[in-house]
């Protein structure tokens, strides 16, 4: 399946696609971590017939319902310029293995390539915490990186 990409500027991305029933799928990834699901319309492809809004903990949950997180293969600019970093939010859930340890035990960076860059808790921000920093759960955790890497990061901080 061919999977189209779009920059959406000051919103995010999007990622269309056709099935083999002729039905076209949309995912808007926003810059906050929030997803849209989008069913466009059978008789209008430019009209989205019918969205799902879905914060950053859903969009894991039902990307693992569908058995694996997405790929961007052959998604590269055709000017062969690199990947537009991104960044999102995610949220560290109660069930997360990392509630309660140190964020250095994740090695996000090390597995994924992504950086954790700042976690907002009870309104305060800590900018590029150090390795020894616990998080806790309800902790709003900014990551940035290629599409590829958040992915990897948000399995890894909701299920290890």
């Amino acid at each position: 399946m061919e999977i189209r990409r779009t920059a959406l500027p000051r919103i995010g991305t999007r990622h269309d696609c056709t099935t083999r029933s002729g039905q076209r799928l949309g995912v808007v990834c926003h810059r906050d971590g929030r997803r849209d699901l989008v069913i466009y319309d059978p008789d209008d492809a430019d009209l989205a017939g019918e969205t799902v809004e879905l914060d950053g903990d859903e969009a894991n949950a039902v990307g693992r319902l569908l058995g694996s997180p997405c790929e961007d293969r052959g998604l590269g600019d055709p000017h062969g310029t690199a990947e537009e970093p991104v960044s999102v939010k995610l949220t560290i859930g109660d069930g997360s293995p990392y509630a309660g340890r140190p964020m250095g035990e994740a090695r996000v960076r090390t597995r994924t390539g992504a950086s954790v860059v700042a976690v907002a808790r009870a309104g305060s921000l800590f900018i590029s915490p150090a390795p020894d920093f616990v998080f806790a759960p309800g902790d709003l955790v900014v990551v940035m990186g290629s599409t590829e890497g958040i992915s990897a990061a948000a399995d890894i901080l909701a299920g290890g």
